[in-house]
């Protein structure tokens, strides 16, 4: 019988920590504001685990409703500092992220976990210490049959997201910045953050 149909790009660029760094501390409003106040996913992609704090470079993951073989095969394709992010087409009844999942993730140098679909095993989860950001929780379990592709553009939350591009997360959300767009964006951060300084400075006293 043919194996499972699952498409991997081998790799892609990824952004240098020098262009990472700019946005490593920075609250997910703060880099909406820098990118003309938009570029965050939909509210619906929450926080699921106690831990909210990320940043880092998209691993890009399209996996079929109800299966999740493909984000386990993108492991292989992880380099440290990756968000594993997974497109289910919004799929809500079952979920694609587990314990074990993100235990394996973290293990590869992932440091966290984005789903348009839903999560389980949240006590686990807690337990491996990554963000893992989802639309819900359900402990209906996945296939692991494919299709699914590793490493090329998804949508998810309403956004296109490409491998390589920067992610990051905090309790208000997750936002993508595009790599093409990143230098653009540091500068806008800059003013934006004296911006807001400046607001803090004249409220607080």
């Amino acid at each position: 019988m043919p194996g499972p149909s699952l498409h991997i790009r081998r790799d892609w660029p990824r952004p240098t920590e020098a262009e990472l760094a700019p946005f490593r501390d920075a609250p997910t409003g703060f880099v909406v504001d820098s990118r003309g106040r938009r570029g965050a996913l939909h509210h619906g992609i929450r926080p699921i685990t106690r831990a909210t704090r990320f940043c880092g470079t998209a691993l890009t993951v399209w996996t079929r409703a109800r299966d999740n073989l493909a984000p386990y095969a993108a492991l292989d394709r992880a380099r440290p500092g990756d968000v594993l992010v997974v497109a289910t087409d919004g799929y809500d009844q079952a979920s694609v992220v587990g314990d074990i999942l993100a235990g394996m993730a973290r293990h590869s140098g992932i440091v966290a976990v984005v789903t348009d679909g839903l999560v389980r095993d949240v006590p686990g989860l807690d337990q491996v210490g990554i963000p893992v950001f989802g639309a819900g929780i359900s402990p209906n379990s996945p296939h692991k049959d494919g299709p699914g592709e590793v490493g090329f553009p998804i949508t998810l939350g309403g956004m296109m997201v490409e491998p390589g591009d920067l992610i990051l997360g905090d309790g208000d959300g997750v936002v993508v910045v595009p790599r093409g767009r990143l230098a653009a964006t540091a500068a806008a951060l800059v003013e934006v953050r004296e911006t807001e300084a400046a607001m803090d400075a004249a409220i607080l006293g």
